[in-house]
């Protein structure tokens, strides 16, 4: 391969990979802000609804206190009084809840005082109808029906209300379009994004597919090549040599293009933090120098109403900032040390596994005190096996068991031990939060977590341990219910021979 088609091979991956990242990152913010405005559109449709219905119950219970009230005045029976009351009581609420529903929208507001003033009239017109009849004087309770009726206020008051209701239907046919068309942009953004991704996919697959066919070829070649004809062995040898050291360049330039543009995002946001300090010390002088006395000392920011809030929301951003690029640069850094891992050759030993749990537990003696648990290591059974592979998985273990242990009691940990049929069988139970059913799978999945997040972690520990476990030849499975402790079983080889040595590498 020449240095130009190297080259070539070169800016072609690195321009797949900055691309993939762009439409990603691209889908991702606008199926973010189109799935919040949809949902934000569907929820004002919702509230008219709501709107539309409050103004319909409220003309309801108007309606059945003047019915009940004309029953009570022709019958006076109990049954008619007791119904009124229970509607009359029941108009102030349904109004009090209509006003809030329609609190957003100025002319709504002047409706419902319109609304509120009428209801006001003849709730008191009912009260003086209720009136007469208690005391025996039906005809003038009729007379004031009469009265009321030549007034029309129950007329007035539909009319208000078939206002507000064509309002509301008119709000909610904009808002229906307006939903109608952010769900249709989100499906668009979405298909969008879907296709650009199969593209990408599709031409990634084809430039392995051409990469694999490239070195099928060379390989094809060295097989048919005469061994006589050493400078041709040498020639491909040297091509697939430099093919290796092209692929550890290239895992090297996308690690350092990731970490890169971090350390300046960093750099960048100090100096945004100390130009912002900078503006609204300046921006404190300037708008808040006393009109006779001496100005402010140096450093010292007096600002107040906006100009405050603007800082402390400069300050907040920054902060964000800044978390969000530590925990980015973490999960970089576990990454590297993972695949560094990986490729490292275990080395089989003699290990004294109590001795290793007891210094493991000796290191953690700090923290165990700290959150009040102790530990009960019971007699474990000898391996041959690498040591720090052991040492990295019963750590995390023992680490996780003190980490998530139930505040305010007293933890329990044990490490039990046996042997079976050439295994040896390991267990590290605790009587902490637990962890639910449904998460069993879930916390052994690189960069996933379970339950409360409230511990520093970056979801890699036990997605590390299990891939440690099986290339010692082992299994690990975790058996818990929530607020009940979790138990984690692990299965391993008594000994580790040279036949199954880095056979996962």
């Amino acid at each position: 391969m020449t240095a130009d088609a190297q080259r070539r091979r070169r800016f072609w991956q690195i321009l797949l990979f900055a691309a993939g990242l762009l439409v990603l990152t691209v889908i991702s913010a606008g199926s973010v802000y189109l799935v919040n405005k949809a949902r934000d559109d569907s929820k004002w449709v919702v509230h008219t609804i709501e709107a539309e219905n409050q103004i319909n119950a409220l003309l309801l219970e108007i309606r059945r206190a003047e019915s009940t009230a004309r029953g009570y005045l022709l019958t006076q029976g109990e049954d008619f009084k007791l119904d009124h009351d229970k509607a009359v009581a029941a108009i102030i609420p349904a109004l009090d809840r209509l006003t809030r529903l329609i609190g957003d929208n100025p002319e709504q507001r002047q409706s419902i005082e319109k609304l509120s003033a009428a209801i006001e009239t003849r709730l008191g017109q009912f009260a003086q109808e209720m009136d007469f009849i208690r005391r025996g004087e039906p005809e003038k309770a009729a007379a004031l029906v009469r009265e009321i009726a030549s007034t029309d206020t129950t007329a007035a008051i539909a009319n208000v209300a078939t206002g507000m209701i064509q309002e509301e239907e008119r709000l909610f046919r904009l808002r229906t379009v307006n939903s109608d068309r952010s769900q249709t942009l989100a499906a668009s953004m979405t298909g969008i994004g879907c296709g650009l991704v199969v593209l990408l996919a599709l031409i990634s697959i084809w430039l392995v597919r051409r990469s694999a066919g490239a070195r099928d070829d060379a390989e094809a070649r060295l097989r048919d090549a005469n061994v006589n004809l050493e400078g041709v062995v040498d020639e491909r040898t040297a091509d697939l040599r430099e093919a290796n050291n092209e692929i550890q360049r290239f895992a090297y330039i996308v690690s350092h293009d990731l970490r890169s543009p971090l350390v300046n995002i960093m750099g960048f946001t100090s100096e945004l933090e100390e130009l912002g300090g900078d503006i609204f010390r300046r921006i404190g002088t300037l708008t808040h120098v006393p009109a006779d006395g001496p100005p402010l000392p140096d450093g010292e920011i007096a600002l107040e109403g906006p100009d405050k809030q603007l800082s402390a929301d400069f300050s907040e951003a920054l902060g964000f900032i800044k978390s969000s690029i530590a925990k980015m640069d973490r999960l970089i850094s576990a990454i590297l040390n993972l695949t560094r891992e990986g490729r490292r050759e275990f080395q089989p030993e003699k290990i004294d596994t109590a001795e290793l749990i007891e210094a493991i537990v000796s290191t953690l003696a700090h923290q165990a005190a700290e959150a009040q648990a102790e530990i009960h290591v019971a007699p474990l059974p000898n391996l041959v096996s690498d040591r720090l592979a052991l040492e990295q998985i019963f750590s995390n273990l023992i680490d996780n068991a003190i980490k998530y242990l139930k505040p305010g009691v007293p933890g329990e940990i044990r490490i039990r031990g046996r042997t079976k049929l050439g295994y040896a069988i390991f267990e590290i139970s605790d009587n902490g939060r637990g962890i639910d059913p449904k998460d069993h799978q879930r916390i052994f999945d690189l960069f996933r977590r379970a339950g409360t997040q409230d511990k520093p972690g970056q979801g890699i520990g036990l997605a590390h341990v299990r891939a440690l476990v099986r290339r010692l030849g082992g299994t690990m499975s975790v058996s818990s219910e929530l607020n009940t402790g979790s138990t984690f079983t692990i299965t391993l080889p008594i000994t580790w021979n040279a036949s199954n040595r880095n056979a996962d590498q």
